[in-house]
């Protein structure tokens, strides 16, 4: 006979009261008391009458997760042991479940995860088994059935409100995303309830055969009995460590401690917070912290070492020690009852309590310790994700200090006044390179303080010892590990894929690694070593590193797939990679940067903006790996394929006008090549060659391109593209020296071979020709076989800007020059501005644009407008001061100037203009020392053409 709400307990009452509220609606009420269990619930969804549920596939899915219903049939038993048999409890249970069925099969797109949703909830409740009908109840335990039946039932309500609220307009997704969001949280709280009932349901089973287990429950109560006729709160606190008196920084991590876990708040269960980060990153600390600074909040507070079942069940041996729960030395030695005891103390007790979980990284150990009671607190760290989001009702990631934390934290372990700007100065340095890790800057901090050493002086010390220095422990705390050992627990847990994967990523910047290289770049022609094939697969690849996020050795970006990695643990990972397989390594890590960037000594492909943005991905990483390579002394076993990448990645650098480190670079893949008669090689002398043209050096330009041209000649048949490349890169050469006719009788051989071979690239030839004609003064020629190129033919102003390849800006660069020749110098004026615009958006502040405002101020200067002319030329000298290789542009700049101020009487600032105007071409030109201060002087520090 079915008893009524009014004949239930006042806790279960209070449940159904709660879930009546929550679902809002008493029809669906009414309708939900139709059933009344599992069986009636698999009787309704297949009959005839239920149409929703007559589609195949949906009772397949049904039938698939009937079995995982059984749980949560076996928890539908134990409340109603508890309840009295009350029926109403069991019906809010099926009755809901078939509601939401029933609205979720209307919503198709959302049934999967409803299906998914409701196995993994009564996959989270407390196991009971058959044999424990008559199980007595205990209050605590009751409690507990009642929170977990009420937040259960409470989220099936919510359910059935959100279908209501989406049923005739559909589920939109980003509603869907905030449920999801939900139902996380909520089987955090269901499986940190089930643990508190599981541990409960210890003790209730000895009462089920009171005679065996009469001393124990007799013990149990006297101890209960005694506490509650003490009636006074216990203090005990159990923190082996003292407190950090130089602790620093985290002021927001411990405020948010605080406001979670302090006494006072009501809760259902203990409050808790997880701390979870890589090694050394003041996790520890951070606890270490607020357990003392809270001690006069929390009646008890104990530290448990939780690295492992041993050490937790140690940690829990001394607190039952302390406390006097063990009376005899056999139960002195036994862990499992030590934690039993101290779990049931905690819950006995009327104050407020703290435990610490340090270092807590195995889940399964964590669980049995885990204690119950709603008066208490949990702080745990860990370096493992898993335990971090359960069994903890909150999960805070630490991260490493920024600059100013870090360098504070630095100052203050030294001694030394965060006042002084050269001390922050040089901190901020240190702190940098040590990434902001808490125990690098402490330990340092302590080995730079004994040694009494001034602080500019320990970055380059670091440079060369950073592997000894690391070894050492300086500092006298209670940290058991060195930056050479904070890992090695996290490395040794790792499955090989992972190590694999780290061991790569330690040759790569740590900052922004795209998985995109590690995707598509090992699917290339190059052969990536098929050991490393599981990095072309993403579930394999998000299974390699799943560990190592897991662990906290690598971070990974939620909107962007960007993996971090920390420096320190790349330099760790690097010492504890044997030297004989470093090679394999840096080679595998060659050949996938290698996909960013074109291969330009295979085929003849000009620009290739079309690459820039893989290239980008690419290019941070080329440096770090050379780096690498020299600090650890790491010889690659390709030295060819080592060099193509340092070429490909100067010929990006080139286009992008980055002349400075295009130089170096190229200059150490010339003298990397084992082989110097290759092509790559020969592309390698030709780029530099290109480098020093648009740095107007033509003369050793020249040099270079003759040199390429041998190599190629010995390599190639004569009518091969590159063969014409090297003609025509020698023609422009001599027309920057202004050996015209050696120029123009070398242009005509590139465009004869393009011409007979139907190449791609004779608009180079042809517009490159033209710009000769340009300077040997007849303009309508010019214009005439600027006309013949190929990809020019349909231009307009407008296609010019959209192609977004800087040749054409180049190519109108070229046109407008010769129509200021023409004397059209409004048509001239008009180009200029536009190949302007398109430099600065697409190349930004470099050489090209400040050739580009030159020629617009001069026109502007010729129309009649002095004013906006000197505008711009002051914009260009501004652009040319912060650049290395922009002197020349500089000097021209600055002659113009002073022209401009001279002809408005403004002497003064004309002649401040000229001094350093001079200055400058002295230096650059000292054969042109006393030359007259006219145009052609200056022109002659900057190309003829920048293409």
């Amino acid at each position: 006979m079915t008893n009524s709400i009014e004949n239930t307990s006042p806790l279960w009452r209070r449940a159904l009261e709660r879930y009546q509220q929550e679902l809002g609606s008493n029809e669906d009420y009414q309708v939900i008391q139709e059933v009344h269990s599992l069986d009636d619930l698999l009787g309704h969804v297949s009959s005839k009458q239920f149409t929703p549920f007559r589609d195949g596939e949906i009772l397949s899915s049904l039938n698939r997760l009937a079995p995982k219903l059984k749980f949560m049939d076996d928890f539908s038993g134990i409340i109603a042991l508890a309840s009295g048999a009350d029926e109403k409890l069991a019906a809010v249970v099926w009755g809901s479940i078939r509601l939401i069925l029933k609205f979720a099969s209307s919503a198709r797109d959302t049934l999967r995860g409803v299906l998914y949703m409701l196995e993994e909830l009564s996959l989270a409740l407390p196991r009971f088994q058959v044999y424990e009908g008559t199980l007595p109840m205990s209050h605590q335990l009751e409690t507990a059935l009642v929170d977990v039946y009420t937040e259960l039932t409470c989220f099936y309500a919510r359910m059935i409100h959100f279908y209501r609220n989406h049923y005739y307009n559909g589920v939109l997704p980003h509603a869907w995303e905030l449920f999801n969001e939900d139902f996380s949280r909520q089987m955090m709280r269901i499986k940190r309830i089930s643990s508190i009932i599981e541990s409960e349901a210890n003790p209730a089973r000895m009462r089920l055969d009171e005679h065996q287990y009469k001393e124990i429950i007799q013990l149990m109560g006297s101890l209960t009995t005694k506490r509650n006729d003490e009636n006074q709160r216990t203090k005990f606190h159990h923190i082996p460590f003292l407190r950090n008196g130089r602790f620093s920084g985290r002021s927001g991590i411990l405020s948010t401690i605080r406001s979670e876990l302090e006494p006072g708040q009501r809760s259902s269960s203990a409050k808790s917070i997880a701390l979870f980060g890589m090694g050394g990153v003041g996790k520890t600390q951070l606890a270490l912290q607020y357990a003392h600074e809270s001690s006069n909040r929390h009646d008890v507070i104990l530290w448990i070492a939780a690295d492992n079942s041993t050490t937790i069940g140690q940690s829990f041996r001394e607190v039952a020690q302390g406390l006097q729960l063990c009376q005899d030395p056999e139960e002195v030695r036994d862990s499992a009852a030590a934690i039993w005891r101290v779990k049931n103390w905690l819950s006995a007790i009327s104050g407020p309590w703290l435990i610490v979980f340090d270092n807590a990284d195995d889940l399964e150990a964590i669980k049995v310790a885990w204690p119950g009671g709603s008066h208490g607190s949990i702080l745990l760290t860990t370096r493992d994700f898993d335990v971090a989001n359960n069994p903890a009702g909150r999960c805070i990631k630490v991260e490493p200090f920024d600059d100013i934390e870090g360098s504070m934290m630095l100052l203050r372990q030294i001694g030394l006044d965060p006042s002084t700007s050269t001390n922050t100065e040089h901190a901020t340095a240190i702190t940098q390179a040590l990434g902001g890790l808490p125990l690098a800057l402490s330990q340092i901090g302590g080995f730079i303080a004994q040694r009494r050493l001034p602080l500019e002086d320990f970055l380059p010390l670091y440079e060369r010892n950073a592997a000894k220095i690391d070894a050492r422990k300086t500092v006298k705390e209670d940290y058991e590990h060195t930056l050479d050992t904070v890992w090695d627990v996290s490395f040794q847990k790792l499955p090989e894929g992972s190590l694999k994967l780290l061991n790569m990523l330690a040759f790569f910047d740590p900052d922004a690694i795209d998985e995109a290289i590690f995707l598509e770049g090992s699917l290339r022609e190059l052969d990536v070593d098929p050991e490393f094939d599981f990095i072309s697969d993403e579930m394999d690849l998000g299974d390699a590193e799943q560990p190592l996020l897991q662990a906290a050795l690598i971070n990974k970006a939620m909107d962007r797939p960007l993996i971090t990695v920390h420096r320190l643990i790349q330099s760790a990972t690097i010492r504890r990679l044997p030297s004989r397989d470093r090679p394999r390594y840096f080679d595998v890590v060659v050949k996938l940067l290698s996909w960013g960037f074109p291969d330009t000594w295979s085929r003849d492909i000009g620009h290739q903006i079309n690459a820039w943005e893989k290239c980008e991905k690419c290019l941070p990483h080329i440096a770090h790996l050379a780096r690498v390579a020299k600090k650890h002394d790491v010889q690659p076993g390709s030295i060819q394929q080592y060099a193509e990448l340092l070429l490909r990645c100067s010929w990006y650098l080139y286009e992008r006008e980055t002349y400075d480190a295009a130089r170096k670079l190229v200059d150490a893949a010339v003298q990397t090549f084992e082989d110097k008669t290759t092509l790559a090689c020969a592309s390698a002398i030709d780029l530099a060659g290109l480098i020093d043209l648009d740095l107007c050096q033509p003369t050793r330009a020249l040099k270079s391109f003759q040199e390429a041209l041998e190599i190629r000649k010995r390599q190639l048949g004569p009518d091969d593209p590159f063969i014409a490349s090297s003609l025509n890169n020698l023609a422009l050469a001599y027309t920057e020296m202004g050996n015209l006719g050696e120029a123009y009788s070398t242009h005509v051989q590139a465009i004869d071979i393009r011409l007979r071979t139907n190449s791609d690239r004779i608009g180079n030839s042809l517009s490159n020709m033209a710009s000769l004609l340009l300077r040997m003064g007849r303009p309508d020629q010019a214009e005439e076989v600027l006309g013949r190129c190929p990809s020019l033919k349909d231009f307009t102003d407008e296609t010019f800007l959209s192609t977004g390849n800087p040749r054409f800006s180049g190519d109108m660069v070229l046109l407008s020059r010769i129509r200021l020749k023409q004397g059209r110098a409004d048509d001239a004026l008009r180009l200029a501005s536009k190949a302007l615009a398109f430099r600065q958006k697409f190349l930004g502040n470099r050489l090209k644009t400040c050739d580009s405002l030159y020629d617009v101020a001069s026109i502007l200067n010729l129309q009649g407008h002095p004013a906006s002319a000197i505008e711009l030329l002051k914009q260009l000298v501004d652009i040319a001061e912060s650049l290395n290789e922009g002197e020349g542009q500089l000097a021209r700049a600055l002659y113009k100037l002073s022209i401009l101020f001279a002809a408005k009487g403004m002497v003064a600032e004309s002649e401040a203009y000229k001094t350093r105007a001079l200055d400058i071409r002295a230096r650059l030109r000292p054969e042109e020392k006393g030359a007259s201060f006219e145009e052609e002087s200056f022109s002659k520090l900057t190309p003829w053409m920048l293409w």
